[in-house]
């Protein structure tokens, strides 16, 4: 059993996100949902923790917390109270590349993974988007390199079994996202599920649907055909479809 949302991106604290928060926190099945923040991706940001707290908090009503893993080592048994007694957990996005390396050190991955399987809702945006995929196309290397730098191919931790392009429909410092996601996908035979800022992919169980905060927000499945590329916009229904289906190499 598991539940997780997917979103491209957005300005949570702005209110651009908030139809799918409000979704995240229905996930939950809580009245009063206790909600962990992690925001590795951002160098444990305390300003976005803050957001997180004015939205999930103080707007959808939740008990929030908030899991630091940078410059601390806790000790698994920590790790495990915190992740596995949350009802909903939300990944902040960022340096997606440094995330996955330090959850990996540290066993969050794993413990995330008993998490979805324990149906805690698993969420996030941008890197906390990627972090669920097989694959993700992140710009990880701008945060190293701004002067110079290309999209990368993030391995994530494959609950969905496809590459994600977050932000489908912006760019990074004047780098259009969707010109190099469709180069990527045509170097590799992976599914691609690409997401624009105020959309989400939200997958209960076998089963997913589309969700935005924004009209002409959407998601796109991409995939390379003997050397063409298809690019087809997923429709948005009210009902989930099997995400088999979805993540077919047609």
């Amino acid at each position: 059993m598991g539940k997780l949302v997917a979103i491209g991106g957005g300005n949570m604290a702005g209110g651009e996100t908030l139809a799918i928060d409000r979704e995240i926190v229905s996930l939950s099945g809580a009245d009063r949902p206790r909600a962990l923040f992690i925001p590795t991706a951002s160098s444990d940001s305390r300003e976005n923790w803050q957001a997180f707290q004015g939205v999930y908090g103080q707007e959808l009503g939740c008990a929030t917390d908030v899991l630091y893993l940078l410059g601390v080592n806790p000790a698994r048994g920590e790790l495990e109270q915190k992740i596995l007694s949350a009802d909903l957990i939300y990944v902040g996005g960022g340096n997606t590349l440094k995330m996955m390396r330090r959850w990996r050190r540290l066993g969050v991955d794993g413990i995330l993974r008993e998490a979805y399987d324990r149906g805690i809702v698993l969420s996030g945006l941008s890197a906390g988007c990627i972090c669920w995929f097989s694959w993700g196309h992140s710009d990880s290397m701008a945060f190293y390199q701004p002067e110079s730098w290309s999209y990368i191919r993030v391995k994530g931790m494959g609950l969905v079994d496809a590459l994600c392009c977050p932000h489908f429909d912006s760019d990074t410092a004047g780098v259009k996202r969707e010109g190099d996601f469709r180069q990527m996908v045509q170097k590799h035979s992976d599914v691609a599920i690409a997401i624009d800022n105020d959309c989400a992919l939200e997958v209960v169980d076998d089963a997913y649907r589309v969700i935005t905060s924004r009209p002409d927000a959407g998601a796109y499945k991409l995939l390379n055909r003997r050397g063409e590329l298809s690019v087809s916009r997923i429709e948005q229904k009210e009902q989930y479809e099997p995400i088999s289906k979805l993540l077919q190499k047609e």
